[in-house]
């Protein structure tokens, strides 16, 4: 086995199974999500801007989880990964976009947490190379 595709396929799979959660429970339960992320950034500069925020995301980590996942069997199936570049580089912009929110909020431990996630999609990107 060749652990360059076995990583390519591992790092693709686990953002396909992170970020497809992730959007699903936003579609699935937006209502609860918007009501903690009110409470989550009233005393930030991003207070007023909730709403379409969380609905940016929902769909960036839509977008991510779909590429991932196709990206996903693309590569076990030996064939190509262009898809999972794709997904990665989109699941990479989520990260940001979530680490900045989270850092604007002063939630350094959510933070830190992304970071980890982060490092995963940079590992990621280079196994495509």
């Amino acid at each position: 086995m060749d652990p360059v595709w076995f990583g390519q396929f591992a790092v693709t799979a686990f953002f396909a199974v992170a970020f497809l959660q992730s959007a699903a429970d936003k579609w699935m339960d937006s209502a609860g999500n918007l009501e903690f992320l009110t409470g989550h950034f009233s005393k930030s500069p991003l207070a007023g801007t909730v709403t379409p925020m969380f609905w940016a995301i929902t769909v960036v980590e839509s977008a991510a989880g779909i590429l991932c996942a196709i990206g996903a069997v693309q590569v076990l199936f030996g064939l190509g990964g262009g898809l999972a570049v794709w997904g990665i580089i989109v699941a990479t912009l989520a990260l940001l976009s979530l680490f900045f929110g989270q850092r604007l909020a002063q939630d350094y431990g959510g933070a830190a947490v992304i970071a980890a996630y982060f490092a995963v999609a940079l590992l990621g990107l280079l196994l495509f190379k």
